[in-house]
């Protein structure tokens, strides 16, 4: 069998003096941290679509990276050729799940019963490679949005053939999901707003994209899928005007067509980013809210205004990020899928096992900074001291519900001017979390 990622060994975790390349220096996958192992934790998935197909093309030039994998331009060989790259790759790196979309797995037929049988070929295939490695699926999804028939969306759009044929699209990789044992099924809008409401019907497309979404759970259900559904919030790209937005307009939309008993939210770093939050809002948002569901890991250059993909390389933020994951008690059916792609200027196969270690070591000294944050306890006391005036007096009164406007207002009568309050410290707070950081 050929040797797709020749260049790269059996990574193991050597600690923070080493200086191999081909090494962890933070990720060591069975130590315990938070009551768990770091593989528990962390639940790190491989990406199919960045991982065996980005090939570094942009908007302004052509692919730089060479993923044929040795085939010559048979479509079917070379998704039978990512089975045992990507299986390969996951092996080497010790990753234990992976994430896809449809369109990765199999080429698209000139019908759509061609791409089912395209795709049953392949899901054989990966089920080989399933049962022989032990690696599972985290959670598929399906592509409805680079097509040209997804010009104006798929469940949004204005056409009812092509609702009809996202359905199928739709109906086809959940059977995926749940042959490959998924336990999540995302559901990423990138085209589901609109450009113009000149032309648009707001209410329908958000009712029909409802239909859509219900019409999935119940299918799903029906053949025995027990897992999580997920929408993935994702502002202006490649739409202007999207309605998953960010957290707090998806869990709206969720409440309004009572789907939130099925669905949690799929939170990615440069998408809050994009939509004006921090990686940590939108986790706040969504676990605060029990909308907490899975995390797509990479980040953005602020620099820049439209979706990088960028391997992560901020401990900052992999630290609030894994914070949050630790105050919810850890995943359910989530994991960490790298949803991240190398720079078109690294362009060699190896520098793909680069960047996942470098991302893998990210979220692990996130992880080992978020515990230690958590045991140290200064955060937790001072946030609860600062909000301590609610659990005696008037306060309590507040949040108990025995208050009223009518005895606030005779409180606020009798009490005068508010003459103190309490400093928000963001400066010490801050000083915390870079002493907690750099004592490692």
């Amino acid at each position: 069998m050929s040797e797709f990622f020749a260049d790269v060994p059996q990574i193991k975790y050597e600690g923070k003096s080493s200086t191999n390349p081909f090494a962890f220096k933070y990720y060591n996958p069975e130590e315990i941290i938070g009551g768990k192992s770091m593989r528990e934790q962390l639940k790190f998935a491989m990406s199919w679509w960045h991982t065996l197909g980005a090939d570094g093309t942009d908007m302004f030039g052509s692919g730089t990276v060479d993923k044929s994998f040795g085939t010559d331009g048979d479509l079917m060989k070379l998704a039978k050729a990512k089975v045992a790259a990507g299986f390969e790759f996951m092996q080497k790196l010790g990753i234990d799940y992976f994430c896809f979309h449809d369109a990765d797995l199999a080429p698209g037929g000139r019908t759509l019963a061609e791409t089912y049988e395209n795709e049953e070929i392949i899901k054989e295939t990966i089920l080989v490679e399933m049962k022989k490695t032990g690696i599972k699926n985290l959670w598929g999804t399906s592509n409805c949005f680079t097509h040209p028939r997804y010009m104006h969306g798929a469940g949004t759009a204005p056409n009812a053939d092509v609702f009809a044929y996202a359905a199928g699209q739709i109906k086809k990789a959940i059977d995926l999901t749940v042959a490959f044992g998924g336990t999540g099924y995302v559901f990423w809008g990138g085209r589901e707003g609109y450009e113009t409401l000149l032309n648009t019907d707001m209410e329908m497309e958000l009712d029909n994209m409802a239909r859509l979404h219900r019409m999935a759970v119940e299918y799903a259900r029906v053949i025995g899928f027990r897992g999580d559904f997920y929408i993935e919030p994702k502002p202006k790209e490649p739409t202007k005007h999207q309605y998953d937005f960010d957290a707090a307009s998806t869990i709206a939309y969720l409440c309004k067509y009572h789907l939130d008993s099925d669905f949690r939210l799929n939170i990615e770093a440069n998408h809050a980013t994009l939509a004006g939050h921090t990686f940590q809002h939108e986790l706040r948002y969504a676990r605060t809210n029990g909308f907490f569901g899975s995390i797509d890991a990479n980040q953005g250059d602020m620099l820049l205004g439209w979706d990088t993909d960028q391997f992560p390389s901020n401990v900052y933020e992999t630290a609030m990020c894994m914070y949050e994951v630790l105050k919810e008690g850890g995943f359910t059916n989530g994991g960490l899928n790298f949803d991240a792609k190398t720079r078109r200027g690294s362009f060699e196969l190896k520098d793909i096992a680069y960047a996942y270690i470098v991302g893998m070591d990210t979220f692990a000294l996130g992880l080992r900074i978020a515990d230690r944050l958590i045991q140290d306890g200064r955060i937790d006391q001072f946030v609860q001291h600062r909000y301590a005036s609610y659990q005696r007096g008037i306060g309590a009164e507040i949040v108990s519900g025995q208050a009223t406007l009518k005895t606030l207002a005779e409180y606020a009568l009798q009490m005068g001017e508010v003459h103190t309050n309490q400093s928000g410290r963001q400066e010490e707070l801050e000083g915390i979390i870079n002493n907690i950081m750099f004592s490692l």
